[in-house]
């Protein structure tokens, strides 16, 4: 599940029932035709005109911390009760683009750039960016074997589906549906996987392809 941010290809080298095909992100598609694992919301600056360092010197900052919302998320205090998800990378501009996320990040918050009455640096503008968000408390989903975050990971387990792509699910069973295969490595080349794989999962980066196993 990762090339444009999440794209997964996988092919069955074995007797499988698998034909080639790609995942468009980790846990498929939501309710609304987005990417699982990815969230396209509005956010807003604090309302505070004052910024100091630490909580709101930088919207959005690395180790600062946003609140769920139903269609949006605000930036908090990190020991607020409203807190929520951790930032644990930041970057301007798009993710098909920029910087990938750290391998357990939970979800990717995208910035749309806005024009508030404040903002970090006075000049009445938050530029486009992205937040790589970690939870603050279980589950996560980023985690190895989790079943979803915006990567997939070594040790994370997918499932087939009817139109030959594969979906993550948790390993755990728990998830709606039960997992089939587990990503044991990550290698340069197919060639480098062991024999007992039966799918091959790409992964971006410098180890791109993941070797997978029946559970």
């Amino acid at each position: 599940m990762r090339s444009s941010l999440g794209a997964v290809c996988a092919l069955a080298v074995l007797a499988t029932a698998l034909s080639a095909g790609c995942q468009n992100a980790p846990g498929g598609v939501d309710e609304n035709g987005r990417p699982a694992g990815q969230r396209t919301v509005t956010v807003s600056p604090s309302p505070s005109p004052i910024r100091t360092s630490g909580y709101g010197a930088v919207f959005l900052g690395i180790d600062e911390c946003s609140s769920f919302g139903r269609t949006s998320f605000t930036e908090v205090s990190c020991t607020g009760e409203r807190a929520a998800a951790r930032v644990v990378a930041r970057h301007d501009g798009t993710v098909r683009d920029g910087p990938r996320c750290p391998a357990t990040t939970d979800f990717v918050l995208h910035i749309s750039e806005q024009r508030p009455a404040s903002d970090e640096d006075g000049d009445g503008a938050v530029p486009r960016g992205y937040a790589c968000m970690r939870n603050l408390q279980p589950p996560h989903p980023g985690d190895p074997g989790g079943g979803g975050g915006p990567r997939t990971i070594v040790g994370d387990c997918v499932r087939g589906l009817d139109d030959g792509q594969v979906r993550e699910t948790a390993c755990d069973g728990e998830g709606e549906q039960r997992p089939e295969y587990r990503v044991t490595e990550a290698v340069d080349a197919r060639s480098r996987c062991p024999a007992s794989t039966t799918l091959y999962v790409r992964l971006g980066g410098s180890s791109p392809v993941g070797c997978a196993g029946p559970v």
